[in-house]
C-alpha cells in the first residue's frame, strides 16, 4: 500500500499503481507490509518522475498467500463492523497498535477534502470523470463566482463578528482558493473579519474556537528538537514565516499559545494583498507558556500550562528556532516577529537583525505605515515634517519605533544628523513625559527620547507644554485621547492631527465621532482599527486607518522578488514613500491620508517595487539579474486565487 501522507497528485498516475489510486485496483498485499512513496515538498513525486519504494516485512507475522489479512485465524475480534476487517483494524484496536494507512491520490473524496485543490461544486464535468468524483457531487456545475456571491451571503448573514470570523477560517480549511478570492474581491468588508479588531477576540477564545491546527506550535517540550519539527511541515519552500510568542497580542496583553491566531491572520493577508502563495508562508507560535491566570486555570486552554519561561531557557529556545529555521529553509526566508513583549522585541531585533532576514511589523510595519500618513497629511496642514512637532502617549515597539522613522525620514530629507532630529519627538509613558532628569530609570529604547523638560505627569497638560502638531497614540489603552486632550490639539493647531493606532477598537486612545466632535470637524484623524463614517454639522467625515496591512504585505514581496537577505531602515522609508504616492487628490479632499483598501494589490506591487529597487541599489538583493520593470514584475509574481483547471 503506497502511503502518502495525505498528500495529493494531479496527474493521478504513479509508477505501478493504476489510474485512480489503488481503490480501483483489485491488487492485494500482504500484510503488514510497508510501502512508503517519496514524494517531494509540494505533495508530487519527486523532479524525476520517479517513486523511491520501500518494502519491509514483519517477521513476527507470517500469511499462507497474498490474500490472507494479518489475524490470525484463532484469534476473534470482539469488535463487530460490516465487511470483512482485511486491514485488522478491529482487532489490532484492542490489543496492538495499527498504522495509519494513507491513501491519496487527487481522486475521490482525498481531492474533495484537500483545501489546496478543492473546487467544490465548481469541478467541472469532464473533471469529475477523471478524478472519480461522480456521485460525489450534486450534479450542478457552478463558477467560482456565484460561489463567491453565495459564500458573502452567508457570511453577512452573521450578526457577530466572531462567526463570521470562523466561517472564514473554516472555508480557508475547506477550499483555499474560494478563501483568498472571497477575501480579495471583498478586502475592506472582510478584512476586519479576518484581522484586527475581530482576530483579537479570536485569540482570547482561540481554545474555545479551535477546530483544526494552523501553523506549527513550538514549545518549550520541543527544544532540542526544532529542525525535526520544522521538518514536520509538509511544505518544504517557505518564504515568509511570522512567528509570536503571544506574549503582547495585540493591546490585549499575554494569550500565550492562543497568539496563533495572529500568525495564521497576518499570512492570509500576506497572500490576499501582497500576493505570496499560501504554500510559502509558515505561521509559527513559539510557546514559552503563559502568566495569564485566567488562561493557566481554563480548560479549554490549548498551550502549556505553566509560567513563562524567561532569562537563558527563553533566549536558548529562540536561538534554536532561528538557526533551526535558516538550516531548514536558507538565507533569503523572511521572520516577520509579531506581537513579542518590548522586552524581547528590541533585542531579537538587535540581535538577529545583522544575520538574518528580520522584520519586526510592530516596530518598523506600523512606523512605515504611520510615516507615510504623515507625508501624505503634509498636503493638507502644510510644511515640511521638520516643520512639525510630535508627541506621542505610549514610549514601547510602535511608539519608538514611529518615532526613530521618522526622525530617520526628517534626517534623510534636511541632511541633519538623526540625533538632532530626534529632538522634534517627544513621548509620554505611564509615568509622564520621558525627560532627561528620568535616564537612568528608562529603558534602553526609550532613552533616545528623554530631552531637557520640566517633568510633566498628565497627557493634556503635556499637550499644552509641547504644543504639538502631531499626536500619536501607541499606549494600548481605550479613551486616553479625552475630550480635554483634543480640545487642547484643537486650540494649538487650525487642523490637529489625530493618530489613534492602538488596537482593537476597544483600545483605541478615541473614537472617530469623539475626534471630530471634539475639535469642532477640524481633526485629521485614522485609526488602527477601522471606524464607520461621521456626520458632524451636516459634513461627513471619513476616518482613516493606519493599518500596518498597507505596508507589509508589500515590503515581504519586495523582499522576496529582489532576493534580499537583509532589511534595512531604507527599505522602510521607500515603502513609505511609495504609499504616500498612492494617496489622491480625491481622499485628501475626504480628509484620508491612506488609499483605500480597494486597490491594495496594486499598492502593494508600488511598494514592492519601491523596496526591491532599494535592495538592489544597497547591494542586499541576490536575484539577479534586476527586472528593468519593477512593478511589472511585482505583479506578475502574485499568487491568484482563480481555479486551475484539471486534467
Amino acid at each position: 500500500m503506497f502511503s502518502l501522507n495525505g498528500s495529493s497528485f494531479l496527474n493521478n498516475s504513479l509508477p505501478g499503481v493504476p489510474r485512480g489510486g489503488l481503490s480501483q485496483s483489485r491488487t492485494k498485499f500482504a500484510f503488514p507490509t510497508v510501502v512508503a512513496a517519496a514524494v517531494s515538498s509540494n505533495g508530487r513525486p519527486g523532479e524525476n518522475g520517479n517513486v523511491s519504494v520501500l518494502v519491509e516485512n514483519n517477521p513476527k507475522k507470517e500469511t499462507k498467500d497474498a490474500s490472507s489479512p494479518v489475524v490470525e485465524k484463532e484469534t476473534k475480534s470482539k469488535v463487530s463492523g460490516g465487511v470483512g476487517d482485511v486491514y485488522g483494524e478491529d482487532t489490532a484496536s484492542e490489543d496492538q497498535s495499527i498504522t495509519p494507512w494513507t491513501v491519496s491520490v487527487a481522486s475521490g473524496y482525498p481531492l474533495l477534502r484537500d483545501p489546496h485543490y478543492n473546487k467544490g461544486l465548481a469541478f467541472t464535468e469532464k473533471e469529475r470523470d477523471a478524478h472519480y468524483l461522480r456521485g460525489l457531487l450534486p450534479p450542478v456545475v457552478v463558477s467560482q463566482a456565484l460561489q463567491v456571491k453565495k459564500m458573502m451571503a452567508n457570511i453577512r448573514q452573521y450578526q457577530v463578528p466572531l462567526q463570521r470570523y470562523m466561517a472564514m477560517m473554516d472555508l480557508q480549511g475547506r477550499n483555499e482558493r474560494l478563501f483568498y478570492k472571497l477575501l480579495i474581491d471583498n478586502v475592506e468588508e472582510l478584512l476586519p473579519v479576518v484581522y484586527t479588531p475581530t482576530v483579537g477576540e479570536a485569540c482570547q477564545k482561540y481554545g474555545s474556537i479551535f477546530r483544526q491546527p494552523q501553523g506549527l506550535f513550538i514549545s518549550l517540550k520541543e527544544k532540542g528538537r526544532i529542525l525535526e519539527v520544522l521538518k514536520n511541515w509538509p511544505e518544504k519552500k517557505i518564504q515568509v514565516i511570522v512567528v509570536t510568542d503571544g506574549e503582547r497580542i495585540l493591546g490585549l496583553g499575554d494569550l500565550g499559545c492562543q497568539g496563533m491566531g495572529i500568525p495564521v491572520g497576518k499570512l492570509s493577508l500576506y497572500t490576499a494583498l501582497g500576493g505570496i502563495r499560501p504554500s510559502a508562508c509558515l505561521p509559527v507560535t513559539i510557546d514559552v507558556g503563559t502568566n495569564n491566570e485566567t488562561l493557566l486555570n481554563d480548560d479549554f486552554y490549548i498551550g502549556l500550562r505553566q509560567r513563562r519561561a524567561t532569562g537563558q531557557e527563553y533566549a536558548e529556545l529562540l536561538h534554536e528556532f532561528m538557526t533551526a529555521v535558516k538550516q531548514n529553509y536558507g538565507e533569503k526566508v523572511l521572520i516577520q516577529f509579531e506581537d513579542f513583549a518590548n522586552h524581547n522585541a528590541f533585542d531579537l531585533l538587535a540581535k538577529y537583525g545583522p544575520t538574518h532576514l528580520v522584520f519586526n511589523d510592530d516596530i518598523q510595519g506600523t512606523a512605515s505605515v504611520v510615516l507615510a500618513g504623515l507625508i501624505a497629511a503634509l498636503k493638507l496642514v502644510g510644511g515640511s515634517l521638520a516643520d512639525h512637532r510630535f508627541l506621542f502617549l505610549g514610549a514601547g515597539e510602535a511608539g519608538t519605533g514611529i518615532a526613530e522613522l521618522i526622525a530617520l525620514e526628517i534626517s534623510k530629507q534636511t541632511g541633519v544628523p538623526v540625533e538632532e532630529t530626534r529632538k522634534k519627538i517627544w513621548l509620554v509613558d505611564s509615568k509622564g513625559l520621558i525627560i532627561r532628569s528620568r535616564m537612568d530609570t528608562l529603558q534602553h529604547f526609550k532613552k533616545p527620547w528623554a530631552h531637557e523638560h520640566e517633568p510633566v505627569t498628565h497627557l493634556v497638560d503635556a499637550v499644552k507644554a509641547i504644543k504639538p502638531t502631531v499626536l500619536i497614540g501607541s499606549s494600548g489603552v481605550g479613551r486616553t485621547f479625552t475630550k480635554e486632550v483634543v480640545e487642547a490639539m484643537s486650540s494649538i493647531n487650525k487642523r490637529p492631527l489625530i493618530l489613534a493606532l492602538s488596537n482593537p477598537t476597544s483600545q483605541s486612545e478615541c473614537t472617530a465621532k469623539e475626534a471630530y466632535t471634539w475639535s469642532e470637524g477640524r481633526a485629521i484623524y485614522a485609526s488602527g482599527s477601522p471606524f464607520d463614517p461621521v456626520e458632524y454639522n451636516g459634513e461627513i467625515h471619513v476616518p482613516g486607518q493606519a493599518n500596518n496591512a498597507y505596508i507589509f504585505p508589500g515590503f515581504g514581496l519586495g523582499l522576496i522578488i529582489s532576493g534580499a537577505i537583509r532589511v534595512h531602515d531604507d527599505m522602510l522609508l521607500a515603502a513609505s514613500e511609495a504609499l504616500a504616492a498612492q494617496v489622491t487628490d480625491e481622499n485628501l479632499a475626504k480628509g484620508l491620508i491612506f488609499p483605500p483598501f480597494s486597490n491594495i494589490r496594486k499598492i502593494s506591487a508600488q511598494i514592492a517595487a519601491k523596496v526591491a529597487a532599494k535592495a538592489y541599489e544597497l547591494g542586499l538583493a541576490t536575484r539577479l539579474p534586476e527586472p528593468e520593470n519593477l512593478v511589472a514584475y511585482a505583479e506578475s509574481c502574485m499568487y491568484s486565487p482563480s481555479y486551475r483547471s484539471y486534467r
